[in-house]
């Protein structure tokens, strides 16, 4: 989901920004034969959201992304892929500090002498494994950079640091509200970082881990410390990257579009779930013919969503939801994130029970896995309701459900059929009961797993 960009009055406006991204890690600490950087997060590459969060702030003109040797056409297949725009990948050193030293000499010249790109007045360095970053604090270190000459984010310490004797006995501790933790990004002159990696030794190359303390050893530049967010933090462990896939499916629920026919039955239901998902999620509820090709709906699909309840009283119009992933892949900005499309079926009959034939079955879910590889998530709510008096009670049980797939996104679930349906009401007690419906036989549930 793209976060909204800050003000350009407090961009860094007329002044060059590039991007040193360093993604060379091996991932030892995180486990596993995949570099973290190279973890999928909801099905993409980490260091893909890094880029992505670079790449939408229109004043970094371009971003190097320095890899190990072994994984430069990795990283060109993940620029390709996912349409990454302004990105260089350049090959890395042995060690932290010189995969960045490679990474600036690009811009000198003596790395792509037949795609010297233009060298820039500031340059950003920051970790492909924190891709959380958000335009703010890139704009508070580049102009703290442009004034200083370097600057970095840093964190106040959560933990107090201490220091052992020989034997492993406490020796002191430090004052925690005296230090903090240095953070990435950080920012420097070009001319200031790349004169400090010229005249770096051989073992700070190889054994150093702080760029400001590089700028102040070897330019005398002492750096501007920046307070930074809580966001920051990078991802190292295994646990890191579940915490990372549960705040890019949080970004992701933060708004769905309900589109309904313009039937008024099936306009009322889309209104009343407006009013129960407004709750838990914003949400644009519109009403318009789903089989025309309306350029509203068009402009819609365009746009930022990633979730969509699409809420119709046709059975099964899968006619009708091939236009709408049409429109979603014809949207501006690439699907470089799930998109959850829910087609809700309304069946508002007389009959208490309902059928499911395998045919109908078998071709949801083959549609689903087909558009699966779109990356669109496709599933399907039956709605029930016999009684107008439990239809808002129906349609809070329906928005619970699809609260559940758009929070969770589980590509297992595309292509099932789940059910709301409260049927009865009684007179007596003034409560709804819940009814089940005629689900399908043991013996067409196994069928069913087949395909």
């Amino acid at each position: 989901m793209e976060p909204s960009s800050r003000s350009r009055d407090a961009s860094p406006a007329g002044t060059l920004v590039a991007a040193v991204l360093p993604a060379g890690g091996s991932g030892e600490r995180l486990g596993g034969a995949t570099p973290k950087q190279f973890c999928a997060v909801q099905g993409r590459p980490l260091v893909s959201y890094t880029v992505r969060a670079m790449e939408r702030i229109s004043w970094i003109s371009d971003i190097i992304v320095v890899v190990s040797p072994e994984n430069i056409e990795t990283m060109k297949s993940i620029t390709e892929k996912y349409g990454h725009e302004r990105v260089t990948v350049v090959k890395g050193g042995v060690t932290r500090h010189r995969s960045i030293f490679n990474g600036l000499k690009v811009f000198a010249g003596s790395e792509l002498a037949n795609h010297l790109l233009q060298k820039p007045e500031v340059v950003i360095i920051h970790d492909a494994v924190r891709p959380f970053v958000e335009e703010d604090i890139l704009a508070k270190v580049v102009m703290a950079a442009k004034e200083y000459g370097a600057a970095g984010a840093i964190r106040p310490l959560v933990s107090t640091v201490i220091a052992s004797d020989a034997d492993g006995c406490l020796d002191h501790s430090l004052e925690r509200a005296r230090y903090r933790a240095s953070e990435m990004p950080q920012a420097f002159l070009f001319d200031v970082i790349y004169k400090a990696y010229q005249q770096c030794t051989d073992y700070d190359l190889d054994y150093g881990t702080e760029c400001l303390h590089l700028a102040l050893k070897y330019c005398e530049t002492n750096a501007k410390l920046v307070e930074g967010p809580a966001d920051l933090w990078k991802v190292t462990y295994k646990r890191d990257l579940y915490a990372a896939e549960s705040i890019v499916k949080d970004n992701l629920s933060q708004q769905v579009c309900v589109i309904t026919d313009v039937k008024e039955a099936v306009a009322q239901v889309g209104f009343l779930f407006h009013e129960s998902l407004k709750r838990q999620i914003k949400v644009e509820a519109v009403s318009l013919p789903l089989s025309k090709n309306d350029s509203h709906l068009q402009n819609i699909f365009s746009g930022q969503y990633y979730n969509f309840v699409c809420v119709n009283d046709k059975k099964y119009a899968l006619e009708e939801t091939q236009k709408l992933v049409d429109m979603l892949e014809k949207r501006n900005t690439p699907l470089l994130d799930p998109v959850v499309l829910i087609l809700v079926q309304l069946d508002i009959s007389e009959k208490v029970s309902f059928s499911i034939g395998m045919e109908e079955i078998t071709g949801i879910k083959k549609f689903a896995r087909e558009v699966k590889k779109k990356n669109i998530l496709v599933y399907g709510l039956l709605m029930q309701y016999k009684d107008h008096l439990l239809l808002q009670e129906t349609v809070n049980s329906a928005a619970a459900l699809i609260m559940a797939l758009i929070k969770d996104r589980n590509p297992e679930l595309i292509g099932q059929l789940l059910v709301a349906n409260l049927l009865k009401y009684s007179t007596n007690t003034g409560k709804s009961l819940l009814l089940e419906a005629n689900i399908p036989t043991t013996e067409l549930l196994k069928q069913i797993m087949k395909y």
